[in-house]
């Protein structure tokens, strides 16, 4: 029932010459009951895209279905679906009770419908002691949780979340996440969440969809996309830190970077110029005398990287450097030795831990 399709989607602002299109022809389909995160940075698009499902946005082209009824001429209150936004929006003179039952009242539901619906709610959510409050009385997360009581009162076909856990301080994000994760498996309702935000995008999403410039750079589980991204955008967005992202000449087993040249464990998929992709946590980090144990039975050389500081993170530490003229960051455990600025470590990377991608377009080249 919940299903949503976009059919080329596009979204322009203004007429003519001086017409801006944000949203450039998105297609994509959502099944009914996935919980579906859409992330990207600042004005990629996302919660644009989000108002469009919404009804909050008009459609400029293409379809967009909910439930397999397209809705781009529907008003908003006729398309079955329930928002939760950034700040809040709870009226401030009404009890949490009141403000979850409103919506209930004004579609004239009767008195011991909502009763029943809001009890419900407040159980799911863990507000039964709250409900004769007014929202000053609340700290952030309790007002959220208001917020996404009152979406599951409407008993919706979708659920849209415009980025709710913004206003939130770290830990209060984090009990949130799982909140909404409950949430999600408890109700199983269709839900897009909006966010810029790559931790939440990763924990809760079934499946996300990653946005660049009003298009979509890939679209996969949470594993898909950090194990294999499409683009170098998606490889620089999901991870924290980011990907090293190299950029030289691939010859067989050679890769040059800068004055250096890297001996790789598995030849290049093309020779020529290409970016070569590595996740921090990938680089193995040894001793030199591991290293020259480790290159006489391998042709796989291990890679010298200049440290130029390094992060202590508690359980971990990531280490700066130079390798080839080009930064590279490399994340190991917080029980090692550190190494100090001036020295030169000695980096391994697996295989099948080497990314590749088109110098020029920015794509995923196959291994």
């Amino acid at each position: 029932m919940g299903a949503i399709s976009f059919r080329k989607v596009e979204k322009t602002y203004g007429q003519g010459a001086k017409g801006v299109r944000v949203i450039h022809g998105v297609d994509a389909e959502i099944a009914d009951g996935e919980f579906i995160v859409i992330v990207g940075p600042s004005g990629c698009g996302k919660s644009t895209l989000l108002r469009m499902v919404a009804g909050l946005e008009e459609i400029s082209g293409g379809e967009i279905a909910i439930g397999g009824r397209v809705v781009n001429r529907l008003e908003p209150a006729e398309r079955d679906i329930a928002m939760v936004f950034q700040n809040y929006a709870l009226y401030p003179h009404m009890s949490v009770y009141d403000n979850m039952a409103y919506g209930l009242k004004i579609a004239k539901v009767s008195k011991a419908e909502i009763e029943q619906r809001v009890q419900k709610a407040a159980q799911i959510l863990e507000l039964g002691s709250l409900l004769a409050r007014r929202p000053r009385e609340l700290s952030g997360g309790q007002r959220q949780r208001v917020a996404m009581g009152r979406a599951i009162v409407r008993q919706p076909q979708v659920f849209l979340f415009d980025e709710p856990l913004s206003n939130l301080d770290a830990k209060l994000r984090a009990q949130t996440r799982l909140e909404i994760r409950k949430l999600h498996q408890e109700l199983g309702v269709t839900s897009l969440f909006v966010t810029h935000d790559q931790v939440e995008a990763m924990t809760l999403a079934q499946r996300m969809i990653v946005m660049n410039a009003g298009r979509i750079e890939q679209i996969g589980s949470p594993e898909e996309v950090y194990r294999a991204p499409a683009s170098t955008f998606v490889a620089g967005f999901i991870g924290s830190p980011p990907m090293n992202l190299l950029q030289g000449q691939a010859q067989g087993l050679h890769f040059s970077v800068g004055a250096q040249t890297l001996r790789l464990p598995q030849a290049a998929p093309r020779d020529g110029p290409l970016l070569l992709g590595i996740r921090p946590e990938h680089a193995q980090v040894g001793t030199e005398d591991a290293a020259a144990a480790a290159e006489s039975a391998s042709a796989h050389a291990a890679w010298p990287l200049q440290v130029e500081m390094v992060e202590m993170l508690g359980a971990e530490r990531l280490v700066y450097g130079q390798l080839g003229g080009a930064s590279f960051t490399v994340r190991v455990e917080g029980t090692l030795a550190p190494p100090t600025a001036g020295q030169t470590l000695r980096l391994r990377v697996p295989a099948e831990q080497l990314h590749w991608f088109d110098a020029q377009s920015g794509q995923r080249v196959p291994a």
